[in-house]
């Protein structure tokens, strides 16, 4: 049987749900979290091996753009973890209502922003 059903795939004229949008961000967040823990390993390695070396690590920190990635990883730590909690009550059975999973959507993403100025304001 053959649907002949409209098909729109001009990603612009789409408009997602809250619950897609977290769902999505919450992706997002594990992959620049991914990328960014060797540079923070790294640092972390570099700073224990000496005093000149943690010399060099608070050196390399404080560049900007090193700090502007540790504040992205901040950022997506503190909203990778909000979604995760959301998932984590969605799996025991709360909030599976699609009006309470958008509130929940919501106030993760709005929690995230929070937390990501937070983490701004404590970088510099």
């Amino acid at each position: 049987m053959k649907k002949q059903r409209p098909v729109n795939l001009e990603l612009s004229t789409i408009s997602f749900p809250p619950a897609a949008i977290s769902s999505i961000l919450h992706r997002v967040s594990g992959v620049i979290m991914l990328v960014l823990v060797g540079l923070l390993v790294w640092l972390l390695a570099k700073s224990l091996t000496s005093p000149e070396g943690f010399a060099e690590a608070q050196a390399v920190f404080a560049h900007p753009i090193v700090r502007f990635l540790v504040w992205g990883f901040l950022a997506a730590l503190g909203y990778h973890l909000l979604a995760g909690i959301r998932h984590i009550f969605m799996d025991l059975g709360f909030g599976e209502e699609k009006e309470s999973g958008r509130n929940s959507a919501v106030l993760v993403i709005a929690g995230g922003v929070v937390l990501a100025i937070l983490a701004g304001v404590w970088l510099w």
